[in-house]
């Protein structure tokens, strides 16, 4: 093993020069010059048996530099892949991605090896940011390892998995569909929706999810092959989710027939959009724009109910009545005006919140504000499955049968969102 001997060699206190002699620089690795050791670990002519020694070393900035040295030899990069210190580990995921490509056709086949088993211990790093630096070195490599891709899919927090789902040529649609059916990342249906050129059968997965970001993302991407049946599925879910609303009437080649549904309940204004885009005829595009202006004139919202509604549910809390029994019992009821109104009142927000949050059709924001609300995880769970119609695989269940499944800083996050 390589060990520095003592030399009557003193090295500069603020630099190096240009041309280092291997006695000059044994000597710095004895000498307790911390400037000179982490110049020595950043150097391109540094010996692979210096930069081992300092790979050792007790000083985090020392140990960064030979991590993001190139010529560290493999066995320096194995002992800085187990450092204790996340950064290091981050410099060094930098590094080898970036390597992948040269050691591709070109080098021998055990230096390729070496690379992708320092990847495949990266990618199952303990640190979100590590793994998160692998997935976006290597999000559009064609000469990525599969295993790696596929791991880092696979990933349960978004800033990893996602660069992964939207960019990577080595997932097939395949791998796309069993990913959408057990994900539970926030944001991968979406990354998922943005891929250029989605398949049909992906993009039918996406939108039997109802998950409302994602679906709105497949609609926004023009690339996506999406079946007319499809369409037909997310506009059967459309009226009141108007996330929606925008990207179905800019889809291009809509078929009349879908024209016509959606004029149903988008503003007028995408509907001019939506006739302009798929140059209908004059007589279509009329006809059109008349049923639009027919239900705007029938269309009538009895403001009125709503603020009996709001006075009944005020009149409750002031006398303290406003809780888990009382949703039960509206829930019971079919009352979902009540439940949108007694929920803004014990979450501090207004009507217009809660309806966001409902349309968003998640569990988790949906039990968000039942918590923010103070109520009990059972009450969020019926108000998922009766009154928001949260879809079966969005729905949260409780922990251990009573219990939130969330941290309450997750919680709070989640509503916080929907704060206008």
């Amino acid at each position: 093993m390589f060990r520095p001997t003592m030399k009557n060699l003193q090295p500069s206190p603020t630099a190096l020069p240009a041309r280092l002699s291997y006695e000059q620089a044994r000597a710095i690795l004895e000498e307790k010059n911390h400037a000179a050791k982490l110049e020595l670990a950043s150097r391109d002519d540094a010996r692979p048996e210096m930069l081992y020694y300092l790979a050792g070393e007790q000083s985090s900035e020392i140990r960064r530099e030979v991590a993001r040295n190139a010529l560290t030899p493999y066995h320096a990069n194995r002992l800085l892949a187990n450092d204790k210190e996340d950064e290091v580990r981050v410099e060094l995921a930098r590094k080898v991605a970036r390597l992948l490509p040269d050691c591709d056709a070109g080098e021998v086949r055990e230096t390729r090896e070496r690379v992708i088993e320092l990847l495949d211990l990266l990618a199952k790093d303990q640190a979100t940011h590590v793994r998160q630096v692998i997935a976006e070195e290597l999000k559009a490599s064609p000469h990525a390892p599969k295993s790696v891709i596929q791991h880092l899919a696979r990933d349960q927090e978004s800033q990893v998995c996602a660069p992964i789902l939207e960019y990577s040529p080595l997932l097939s649609d395949e791998d796309l569909r069993e990913i959408i059916a057990y994900t539970k990342a926030h944001d991968a249906l979406v990354a998922i929706a943005r891929r250029q050129g989605l398949g049909e059968d992906v993009a039918q997965d996406i939108a039997a999810s109802l998950d409302v970001p994602a679906v709105a993302s497949l609609l926004a991407n023009q690339s996506a092959r999406i079946r007319e049946e499809t369409l037909n599925f997310i506009v059967d879910h459309a009226p009141d989710v108007i996330e929606w609303h925008e990207p179905l009437a800019k889809r291009p080649n809509l078929s009349l027939r879908l024209m016509r549904r959606i004029a149903t309940f988008v503003a007028s204004a995408l509907v001019e959009v939506m006739v302009e885009r798929n140059d209908l005829g004059a007589g279509d595009g009329k006809a059109l724009l008349g049923r639009v202006k027919e239900r705007l004139a029938n269309e009538s919202v009895n403001q009125d109910d709503i603020d009996s509604v709001t006075q009944t549910v005020r009149d409750f809390h002031a006398r303290g009545l406003l809780n888990d029994a009382f949703l039960t019992e509206a829930i019971d009821n079919k009352q979902r005006e009540v439940v949108i109104q007694a929920l803004a009142i014990l979450a501090h927000c207004d009507d217009a919140t809660v309806r966001r949050v409902f349309a968003s059709k998640n569990g988790r924001n949906v039990t968000a504000l039942v918590w923010k609300a103070g109520l009990s995880m059972r009450t969020a769970y019926r108000v998922q499955t009766e009154v928001a119609f949260v879809p079966p695989q969005q729905i949260l269940n409780a922990r251990g049968g009573m219990d939130y499944p969330l941290s309450n800083d997750l919680m709070a996050s989640l509503f916080e969102r929907f704060l206008s």
